[in-house]
């Protein structure tokens, strides 16, 4: 019997389990750093530039940009777990970041407002609709103004049929234990997590599924939305390790411009 997914999965997620289930590449400042290393490296960051960190989280990325010298960032999530936290960092570093939750495919804010927009961690391919990450995507070119550039870091479907992993787990601490076991269809991957206290038992038991892209299909997508000087960079993980970081570790960055 395969995994069985919620389409609405993410929705209820990203919470404090994720957090830590995933601490080892969302709650760890080096992996952070290069990856915003990375960022200024792609696109022409500069300090008086507005930045959208679309499907944000808890904001990482905002407060390291902000840490070089970038003067405002928006952080968008719908977790508003994940905001909440962001907020209380983001007051207690006194950092330029305005945090908001909204679904990433209508964000509510004005046109052409933006310089350049993020979306970091992974963080299409979460909707079941195979077109809702065009929409996404639609709405990032909406978003941008004219010469404004996206960035996008999401799974490299080369890289996950290569290296796939049915099951795979971690201990955290002395307490701790995360297994997942993924199921590969096409170009989908279901997971099921299951995260386990020594002392407390079942923490979670949760599925969820990540449709991912090959590197041509990427250039397309955002072809089709009307980004131009698309660029990508492949096999990129921050982390160095060896261990197994599921889809955080097989990695690409695209950046498009809008003309």
């Amino acid at each position: 019997m395969g995994i069985t997914v919620d389409p609405e999965w993410w929705k209820t997620l990203f919470d404090e389990v994720y957090l830590l289930t995933d601490a080892r590449s969302v709650c760890d400042v080096e992996v952070t750093r290069k990856e915003v290393d990375l960022i200024f490296e792609l696109i022409p960051i500069l300090p008086h530039h507005r930045v959208l960190d679309l499907c944000g989280g808890h904001g990482r990325h905002s407060l390291e940009l902000c840490t070089r010298g970038i003067s405002h960032c928006v952080l968008l999530d719908y977790s508003r777990h994940l905001l909440k936290r962001a907020r209380v960092e983001t007051t207690s570093r006194g950092s330029p970041v305005d945090c908001m939750v909204a679904d990433a495919r209508s964000a509510g804010l004005q046109s052409e407002s933006f310089d350049h927009v993020l979306i970091m961690g992974n963080s299409l391919g979460y909707l079941s609709d195979p077109e809702a990450d065009a929409v996404i995507l639609g709405e990032c070119f909406r978003l941008l103004r004219p010469g404004g550039w996206l960035l996008v870091d999401l799974t490299a479907g080369e890289s996950v049929r290569k290296r796939f992993n049915a099951r795979g787990w971690h201990e955290i601490g002395e307490d701790i234990l995360v297994c997942r076991e993924r199921e590969m269809r096409v170009n989908t991957v279901s997971v099921r997590e299951l995260v386990v206290s020594k002392r407390e038992g079942v923490i979670r038991d949760r599925t969820y599924s990540i449709r991912f892209y090959e590197t041509e299909g990427v250039k397309e997508l955002l072809s089709s939305v009307g980004f131009d000087c698309i660029q990508m960079t492949t096999d990129f993980s921050p982390h160095s390790d060896g261990g197994d970081h599921g889809f955080m570790d097989c990695r690409m960055i695209a950046v498009g411009r809008k003309p």
